[in-house]
């Protein structure tokens, strides 16, 4: 039995007070505390909500209920009613990657496949259950939340505990060959840089996480060319959110982009917009007028809809 509800703040400093004493030794993400009583696994998280999980779960429930109604002018806590129709929040997310966070990963993401400007980055790391500790202090299971500045801060740190390989797709290379789609491409790069990564040791992994951009057997038909294919993968959305290697994987992959940018936003003499929009076609426009067409060739990526809006104007 499974009963979550949110509850107010000074219900949650009360729970708080109460379960001091019956903590269990490890608190899930996003949690306050994790508690057992009585056979019943209470955890509360930082959104508010609590969780009430075992066969006496409706008693635990009905007492904080209770608790809650007395303290709140009689009103009653928020039911959590529409578990599988609504989005996930990310305790309800924390439930479901049990399977990919607490174990020895390999894991592999991409950034750069929406930016007109820069190129492709893949990195595929290894991440070792003796390792989490570390990477949570520095906030990499919230990578999401981290910004540019955050992440070159840390992705340094990372890198000296961290195996990895990363591979750098520019656009040149990706304008050679304008009948691959972008699905092909990632599926290309992925591949290989877990193949070079699984090289360089022996790693004792659980499993090997990519997030599903595609169908897995539409991945592995990109790959028919290849000589070499790793199929032992698991794909799952969200998978950054899900399993610490992949954030690694995500964060020493911006890190490296934000690096290329910055080089050559100074071979063009100023700051090349990230993105694909309205800014960015500004941007193209002025560094045509100044270094010609070609440097759309070296440095976009052609096929994006930003190449005939830049062009069109210009002529």
């Amino acid at each position: 039995m499974v009963i979550v509800f949110k509850i107010s703040d000074n219900t949650k400093k009360k729970m708080i007070d109460y379960y001091a004493d019956k903590l269990r030794d490890k608190t899930p993400p996003y949690a306050v505390f994790q508690a057992e009583e009585g056979g019943t696994i209470i955890t509360l998280y930082e959104s508010g909500k609590a969780m009430f999980q075992g066969i006496s779960a409706d008693v635990d429930a009905n007492m904080w209920r209770d608790m809650e109604a007395h303290l709140n002018n009689g009103k009653a806590p928020v039911e959590n009613k529409k578990k599988e129709k609504e989005k996930k929040s990310q305790e309800e997310l924390y439930e479901e990657r049990k399977k990919y966070y607490y174990i020895n990963s390999v894991g592999s993401d991409e950034v750069g496949t929406g930016d007109y400007f820069g190129p492709i980055v893949v990195t595929a790391s290894f991440v070792s259950k003796d390792n989490i500790p570390f990477l949570e202090e520095l906030g990499v299971k919230d990578s999401k939340k981290l910004t540019d500045a955050k992440i070159l801060d840390v992705v340094p740190k990372i890198i000296k505990k961290v195996p990895y390989e990363t591979l750098i797709y520019t656009n040149e290379e990706y304008n050679n060959h304008p009948e691959y789609n972008m699905n092909k491409v990632k599926a290309i790069l992925h591949n290989k840089a877990l193949l070079i990564l699984m090289k360089k040791d022996n790693y004792n992994y659980d499993k090997v996480v990519v997030d599903q951009f595609c169908y897995p057997k539409n991945y592995f038909g990109y790959l028919n060319e290849s000589e070499n294919v790793f199929r032992k993968i698991d794909f799952t959305t969200k998978a950054e959110d899900k399993c610490l290697s992949v954030a690694c994987s995500s964060l020493i992959s911006r890190y490296v982009f934000i690096k290329e940018m910055d080089k050559i936003s100074k071979t063009l003499g100023k700051t090349v917009p990230k993105g694909a929009g309205e800014e960015v076609d500004k941007f193209g426009k002025e560094m045509i007028k100044k270094h010609g067409e070609d440097v759309l060739r070296r440095f976009a990526k052609l096929n994006f809809k930003n190449t005939d809006k830049i062009l069109k104007e210009e002529k």
